[in-house]
Order: structure tokens, then C-alpha cells, then sequence
């Protein structure tokens, strides 16, 4: 090759090259039937040299895009960019030979692998949606070559350029297998398993993993589903002796789960499975032992139901690695205990512990078999803490994995653990060694989430006092960070004023445990970041306390505490994670707060107000950004002010007096380019707006501008969904004021909806802003019926047509149905009483069928239902007798009515009865 020796191939040579590759992957993926000689397949191929996609020379370029510099790395960047953009199918094909080719650089070969993978996924589903399309618009050439470069690539020699390609691979399994293409690939992969040497056996097993990650099960038939499985547990087995295959296949087996209903259906097959992963376990590398315990996690929250012919052995095993093995195999045994609490708790939550012969899946109660056993190896860990483990935000030990097994089993068999860890507590709780003082506190906290209260109050109030003096004396700082945060696990689970017999919180003790909670304030940051979160629960549980809380004598004292510890910390990670806690705090204090303290809440404004305008300052002085977090804090903070003054008629007129001031603050504070800040800003002035009621139109102008850019925002999508609630509220508060800003506002409300690139949340709270728009202004919305409705009609359509959904996607469709029928009913009731009423006709016999077919599915969840009962009501209402024959046509409005006024839920019920009054004005019901 390269007879010039110029560095570049004629275009006969690249032909030979190109067949020489093209004929290794022919002869690789049909060992096992026949098809056509690669002499005839590669004929068949265009190579015709003026329009043949060229392997162009990149190595220079992908080393240059990983260089130190950043000039030249840049250059490289662009140069790779503009590469892609003129001529994707030579670009694709160059990263892939570069992958391929034994001669280049390690370093040049992963890069142009992570590209090429990268031109193929995205996280964003828009993007991923394009990258798919111009894979699947590629000429199949240019495709079959680039797979022949990649299947090559799995047998190099060079690990990441084989790892890279199997990533690489299952991306483009994942394109292809569902669209019925590249159906030999399975079928030469798992031929590919018997390959002698152990690099090449070790790639395709990876390869076999992330195809499964990538791939739906319902995609891959059941024989090889088999085949597959049976090439991943062969390689786990403990006769495979090269330790790299055996890794790659429990990685696989990992991934293939998901693909293995029907062979853990099956007793010989699941039991093969069980053995060969359970065997794993007991590897001589630690790797190998650490994935396979992560296979024994999933399974135990895939198969749950098939577990109890293996448990005790799995009880054995686990033990023996939480007491023995290294710290990451510890971590995953102990995991498996917290997998099973998480299934067992989810059964019992959803049967409430009545099962009946047709539960989908019964409790084995496993949790409670293994009680005496598993809880003393918990508590052994607890003592295994690291020194510095308070200090980490992301710390995870195997103390720390222990605690928190300890509560989810505490959750999942409720009063039985108190005996078994009270001895424990009892035991190490005074012991000098600080190991002993800690886990024994931090045991007690683990505990406090399952068992009724009455099984915890006395021991309780015993331990109050103590907790309290070490939070105070305590020379450690890990016993002084567990007692706080077990103070506050106290005040969240046992501390609800109105519903406790003996309460935990008296006037006995309420100044004692507010005292402790102020100093340990200023002790060290992780400290006092516990006993924010302490105080956080301490006065949310004298929420409904009624007109006079425990809390007032101590209220000023609290907010001056707090509001010194929001500025007396630096912006280092631990600072910042106190200063959030300190504002959360100081505002569930304030939500909380009484009558007896409102002039001390309006002494806040000014304070609060002032904060912010330094920021702003900082932010003209210094624009780095630094000021963004605290603006935010600072903007969530007034944003729980409005809403608390504003909630009455006498503080609501004291507050106005501010909201000049404060609307100004929050405007400048949109010149800062945090998503975060933008999201509390525009929850401000949502609140603000609903307090100012329709005065708030003279900061339309100024404001407005805002909102658009707001509503525009598709990137921080979370800021563009804030946007359209607080469009919701300018609504509700100016009403037909908002008339002038309409047009702007649904334009681009419809732009939104139109978009595949907004995701696809923002999309139902759009359909309800439809409905606070109409009825804001009422028949004027007459100008927006020709855009909307056709719009909810869509929408409307496609939500009846989910079959099949999964969890996550039910609960969209239920919030995107809750969103068109709020659409509904906010323009039924804003045409209401108008003479334009006969423009919503047309439209009536749509609204009952879309409510037809989603009662008929019988997936509504009670919003839903709620919701719709609603819109009946409304469209009797608005359409008066015109709307009686509609009805009449469809017998689901009288099923759905009966099934809602014999609702459990009161707001349902209520909801019928007005609907059942209205519809009976047209129809008798």
C-alpha cells in the first residue's frame, strides 16, 4: 500500500485497502451461513471515484484536539466541527478507519471512537432524534463500511481502541435493530465468543453488554435472547480463566438482565444463572467480585419474586464480604439488602400488608426472616467510619451504606427493630472512643422512620436531654454532626404538635433544644448545617399549631441567628451548602410563623432587600457569577415573605408599600445569566403579582420583555416552565389587563408547543395557560380559538393513544391530559355568559370524546378525573341546552359522573356534585 510513500493511498489502492477490510468483515459475520463471495457483495458497492466517500488522514488533527494548548486544541475542535458539517458520511467513515488501524496512536484512535459514538447519541432527545435520521439517510456503502471498521477494531490489540468500538457498535445496533437492519450482528458476535485469542473474546462480550443496554428486549427474538445469555454466563463461569473475560461478562450479564424474563421463568435456567453469579462472588479479583455483586442488586429488583430459593445463600455471601471483602465489594453485598427493603417496602406500601390471591407480587417478607442475623451486621458497620467522611458532601462508606440499610429495614418491619438495636445504642452511647459514640447516635437516628410513634416517644424523651448535651459538650465533630442530624430526623418524624399524646416539644423544653440548635450554629460548617436542617423540622412541626406557636418568644432570636450565619461564611463547598441551609431554614421559620410575629416578619423586608441589592452591586462591580447562588437564596427568601404578608388583608396593604422596591430588585436581578436565579426571580414575581392583584399592570412594560425571553428559553427549559406558571398568575391577578400582552404571550405559547426541541414537560402546564388566558379575557380570547383549539384537539388525540406506557410515561400522559382539559375549562368558563358561547359548538363533540377515551382506558389518575368531571360540568354550563344532545350521546358522562360522586376523594365528590347540578339543568340525570 502507499507505493508513493506520500502518505496518501491512489484511488486504486484505497480500493484494495477497502476490500481488504470490506472482505475480514464479510468473512467474520457470515461464519455460520451462506451468503454471496465478498468478490460479488463488494462489487456490488459504488466505488466510483468521483463520487466515493474518502477515508481522509486525521490522526494529526484528533492528537491536536487533546493537546495542552488551547490554540491548537481549539483549532483542532473547529477544524473536526467543520469536517462533520461538509461532509458527515467522509468524516464518520475517517474517525471509524482511524479507530481501526493497528498503526496509529492509542490516543488518536479512542478520541475518533468517543466522536464517532458521539455523532451518533445525545442526550438531548431532539438532538439524538437528528443524529439518528442522518445515520439512517447515509448511503449503505458508506454504513457497511464503517461497521467492517468497527467489527476489525474489536480485535486490535490495543484495549481502548476495542472498548471504544464496542461503544460504538451498540450505538449503532441500537439505530439499526429496531429498523430491522445489520441482522447478522448478534449471530456474528456470539460466533465471535469462540475466538481464540482472549482480547478478542473479552471485546465481544463488552460488545454484548452495551447492545443490551441499548437495546429494547422486544427488538432481539428469544433465541438468541438464549444464545446471548448462554455466551455471558459461560464466560462469568469460574473455569474462564483469564480474569478481563470474565469481567466483561459479568458486566454483560448486568446489562442483560432486563433481556432474561423468560429464563428466570425458567427453574433449571435461573438456577444455572444463580449458581454461576453467586460463584463470581467468590472470585479471586476483586472486580470481578464487586460486578457480580451488582448483578445479585439488580436481580434482587428484577426478580424479587423468584429470590427465595437462594436467599440464605445470598445471606451467606453478603455477610461474608460486608465483614471481610474490600470496602467497593462491601459496599455492593450490603446494597443488596437495601434493594430488597426498597421492593418490600414498595409491596407493602401498595397492599398495605392485606395481600389477596391476585397480587401481581406477593411480600416474602424476607427483611423479617433475616431480622436477627442481618440487623448485628449492620450495626457492625456503623463502626467502620472514616475520619473525614463529614466533610464530603459525596462521602459513602460502609458506615454510611450501613446506616442508611439500617433505616429503609426499619421502614420495612416497622416496630420490630427497636429491640434489636436499643441494646446497641444503650451500650456504645457513652463509651469513651468517639467511633462507638457516633455509630451508636447515628444507629438511633437510622431508626426513627417505621416504627409507630408510640413505640418511640418514651425512649424519646429519655434520650432528648442527652442528645442535647453531647450536640453541646461533645469534643468530636463527627459525634457532634450525627447528633444534629438525628435531632432533626426526631423533629421530622415524632415531632407534629397537634397529632402527639405526649408531645416531644414542650414549654419545658422547647428553649433548651432552641438554645442548643443557635449554638451549635456557629460550630464547625457541616455542624451547623445539621442543626439548620434541625431547626428547619423543629418549626415546620408548628405549622398548624393554631394562632400561638412555641416558637414566638425565641422568633427574633432565630432569624437573627440565621440571618448571621448567611453572611458569616466564605463560598468554599461546605460554606456554601450552610448558607443554603440557613435561607431554607429561615424560610420555613417565616411560612411557619404566626400572627404574634407578623411585625417581625415585616422587619425582614428591608433586611432581605437590602442583601439583594448588595449582590447586584457585587454583580456590577465584579461580574463573576459568585453572586448568582445568593441572589437566588436572597429571591426565594422574599419570595416566602410576599406569600405569607400577602395571605392577609391588613399585611397585604402594609406589604404594597415595598413592592416598587422589590419588583426593581427583581428585575436587575435578571441581568444575571444563572438559570437558578432566573427560575426564583420569576417565582417572586409570581408571587408578587398575586398579592398586587391587578395594580400590578404598571410593571407590565417593564417587565414584559422578561417574560418573553423567558418563554423562549427552550435550553433551561426549567425556567421557560417557571415562565409559563408565572404567565398563569399575571393572569389570575390582572385579568382582563393582561389583554394588551396577549398576542405576544400566545405566539410564542404556540411557537413552544410547536418546538421538538422544548422538552417535553413544559408542554402540559402550556395546554393549562391556554385556560387561565381565556378566562382572564374571556370572549376577546376569540381571536386565539383558530390556533388553540386545533393545538388541544392534537394533543388531545395523541394522549388517547398511549398503550402499552411505562410508570414514567403514564404519569406524562396523565399530566398532559390534566393540562388540555384545564385548557377547557378555563375557555368553556371564560365564554361563559358571552354572546360567543356558539363559537365552542363545534368544538363540544371533541371535548366528550377525548373524555370518552380516556375513561374507557381506565388510567386516569385523580387529577385527571377530577379535572374532567369538571369540564363536563363546564361545558353544560356555558353551552346551556345546546349541550344536552352532546351529552346525551355519550353514556360515559353518566358513568364517569356516578364513579365521581361515590369518589373517596372529597375534592372529586365535590367537584360531581356541581357537575351533576349542571348537566342536570340540560338533561335529566
Amino acid at each position: 500500500m502507499d507505493e508513493n510513500n506520500d502518505g496518501k493511498l491512489s484511488f486504486e489502492e484505497f480500493r484494495d485497502k477497502a476490500y481488504d477490510t470490506f472482505k475480514s468483515y464479510y468473512e467474520f459475520s457470515s461464519s455460520d451461513h451462506y451468503v454471496p463471495s465478498p468478490e460479488l457483495q463488494f462489487a456490488d458497492l459504488d466505488l466510483n471515484k468521483d463520487r466515493y466517500t474518502m477515508v481522509m488522514e486525521i490522526t494529526q488533527v484528533l492528537l491536536h484536539a487533546q493537546s495542552v494548548d488551547g490554540t491548537v486544541r481549539k483549532h483542532a475542535e473547529e477544524t473536526l466541527k467543520q469536517f462533520q458539517e461538509q461532509n458527515l458520511p467522509s468524516f464518520l467513515l475517517s474517525l471509524a478507519g482511524e479507530l481501526s488501524n493497528e498503526e496509529k496512536p492509542a490516543e488518536s484512535r479512542k478520541l475518533a471512537g468517543l466522536i464517532l459514538k458521539n455523532a451518533l447519541d445525545a442526550k438531548d432527545q431532539h438532538r439524538k432524534f437528528e443524529l439518528v435520521q442522518k445515520w439512517l439517510a447515509l448511503d449503505l456503502g458508506v454504513k457497511n463500511q464503517i461497521k467492517a471498521f468497527l467489527i476489525q477494531s474489536l480485535s486490535s490489540l490495543v484495549y481502548e481502541a476495542r472498548s471504544t468500538a464496542s461503544q460504538v457498535v451498540a450505538k449503532v445496533a441500537g439505530i439499526e435493530l429496531p429498523q430491522k437492519q445489520w441482522p447478522e450482528l448478534i449471530a456474528s458476535l456470539l460466533a465471535n465468543i469462540h475466538q481464540i485469542p482472549p482480547h478478542v473474546k473479552q471485546a465481544t462480550l463488552e460488545t454484548l453488554g452495551y447492545l443490551c443496554e441499548e437495546v429494547s428486549p422486544d427488538v432481539v427474538d428469544q433465541d438468541q435472547v438464549n444464545k446471548i445469555l448462554t455466551a455471558v454466563v459461560q464466560g462469568m463461569n469460574a473455569h474462564e480463566l483469564n480474569s478481563e473475560v470474565r469481567l466483561a461478562a459479568t458486566h454483560a450479564l448486568y446489562n442483560a438482565l432486563g433481556f432474561a424474563q423468560a429464563n428466570f421463568n425458567n427453574d433449571m435456567e435461573r438456577d444455572y444463572i444463580m449458581r454461576v453469579v453467586c460463584e463470581a462472588t467468590l472470585s479471586t479479583d476483586v472486580k470481578i467480585r464487586q460486578a457480580a455483586f451488582e448483578c445479585v442488586v439488580a436481580i434482587s429488583s428484577a426478580y424479587y419474586e423468584k429470590l427465595a430459593p437462594y436467599i440464605q445463600d445470598i445471606f451467606t455471601i453478603t455477610a461474608k464480604a460486608v465483614r471481610e471483602d474490600e470496602e467497593p465489594v462491601a459496599l455492593q453485598a450490603i446494597e443488596f439488602w437495601s434493594s430488597i427493603c426498597d421492593e418490600e417496602i414498595d409491596i407493602l406500601e401498595e397492599y398495605r400488608g392485606e395481600f389477596s390471591g391476585d397480587s401481581d407480587i406477593p411480600c416474602f417478607y424476607f427483611i423479617k426472616q433475616a431480622l436477627p442475623a442481618l440487623v448485628p451486621m449492620l450495626l457492625e458497620t456503623l463502626l467502620k467510619q472514616e475520619e473525614d467522611q463529614d466533610q464530603d458532601e459525596g462521602a459513602w462508606n460502609i458506615a454510611m451504606a450501613g446506616g442508611t440499610c439500617l433505616g429503609l429495614v426499619a421502614r420495612t418491619v416497622t416496630d420490630d427493630i427497636v429491640p434489636l438495636v436499643m441494646p446497641f445504642i444503650e451500650e456504645n452511647i457513652t463509651k469513651p472512643d468517639w467511633r462507638q459514640r457516633e455509630a451508636a447516635t447515628y444507629a438511633f437516628g437510622s431508626i426513627l422512620e417505621g416504627p409507630a410513634p408510640d413505640k418511640l416517644t418514651t425512649i424519646v424523651n429519655v434520650a432528648l436531654n442527652f442528645m442535647l448535651t453531647a450536640l453541646t459538650n461533645d469534643p468530636n465533630t463527627h459525634v457532634k454532626d450525627t447528633t444534629a442530624w438525628t435531632l432533626g430526623r426526631i423533629f421530622e418524624f415524632l415531632h407534629v404538635a397537634a397529632a402527639m399524646e405526649t408531645p416531644i416539644i414542650t414549654s419545658a423544653n422547647c428553649q433548651s433544644i432552641v438554645t442548643v440548635l443557635l449554638q451549635a450554629m456557629k460550630d464547625a460548617p457541616n455542624v451547623a448545617e445539621k442543626a439548620c436542617a434541625a431547626l428547619y423540622f423543629l418549626a415546620q412541626g408548628f405549622e398548624d399549631v393554631g394562632p400561638s406557636s412555641p416558637l414566638t418568644p425565641y422568633f427574633k432570636g432565630i432569624v437573627q441567628s440565621l440571618l448571621t450565619v448567611t453572611v458569616s461564611y466564605g463560598e468554599d463547598a461546605g460554606e456554601s451548602r450552610l448558607r443554603t441551609a440557613a435561607y431554607e431554614t429561615l424560610n420555613e421559620v417565616v411560612r411557619c410563623s404566626t400572627d404574634e410575629t407578623v411585625a417581625l416578619v415585616f422587619d425582614l423586608v428591608p433586611v432581605i432587600m437590602a442583601e439583594l441589592h448588595k449582590t447586584l452591586e457585587c454583580q456590577n462591580i465584579s461580574p463573576d457569577g459568585k453572586q448568582g447562588e445568593r441572589q437566588g437564596l436572597l429571591c426565594g427568601c422574599l419570595q416566602v415573605i410576599i406569600q405569607k404578608l400577602g395571605s392577609s388583608e391588613p399585611t397585604r396593604v402594609v406589604l404594597l408599600q415595598y413592592a416598587d422596591q422589590i419588583m426593581q430588585l427583581f428585575l436587575g436581578v435578571f441581568t444575571c445569566r444563572s438559570a437558578t436565579v432566573h427560575e426564583e426571580a420569576m417565582l417572586g414575581i409570581g408571587a408578587l403579582a398575586y398579592v398586587a392583584g391587578p395594580e400590578f399592570a404598571k410593571y407590565m412594560t417593564q417587565f414584559y420583555k422578561y417574560l418573553e425571553m423567558g418563554l423562549q428559553n427552550f435550553e433551561e427549559y426549567q425556567v421557560c416552565a417557571i415562565t409559563v406558571g408565572v404567565v398563569g398568575d399575571l393572569c389570575r391577578a390582572l385579568e382582563d389587563k393582561i389583554l394588551p400582552y396577549c398576542d405576544g404571550i400566545m405566539t410564542q405559547l404556540l411557537k413552544d408547543l410547536s418546538s421538538n426541541q422544548l422538552h417535553r414537560s413544559v408542554k402540559p402546564p402550556i395546554f393549562s395557560c391556554f385556560g387561565d388566558i381565556a378566562l382572564a379575557i374571556g370572549k376577546n380570547f376569540e381571536k386565539y380559538l383558530m390556533y388553540a383549539m386545533p393545538m388541544l384537539q392534537s394533543a388531545a388525540d395523541l394522549s388517547s393513544q398511549i398503550v402499552g406506557a411505562d410508570d414514567e410515561m403514564l404519569d406524562y400522559t396523565n399530566l398532559l391530559r390534566n393540562g388540555i382539559l384545564e385548557a377547557y375549562s378555563g375557555i368553556l368558563q371564560g365564554f361563559k355568559n358571552t354572546a360567543k358561547t356558539q363559537l365552542l359548538l363545534p368544538h363540544a363533540h371533541h371535548i366528550l370524546s377525548f373524555i370518552d377515551n380516556i375513561y374507557q382506558e381506565k388510567d386516569m389518575d385523580d387529577a385527571v378525573m377530577k379535572t374532567a368531571i369538571g369540564v363536563l360540568g363546564d361545558l353544560a354550563d356555558t353551552l346551556a341546552t345546546s349541550a344536552g344532545p352532546l351529552i346525551q350521546q355519550f353514556s360515559v358522562c353518566r358513568e364517569l359522573l356516578n364513579e365521581c360522586l361515590s369518589s373517596d376523594d372529597d375534592s372529586i365528590k365535590q367537584s360531581a356534585e356541581w357537575a351533576k347540578l349542571a348537566i342536570s339543568q340540560v338533561i335529566s340525570v
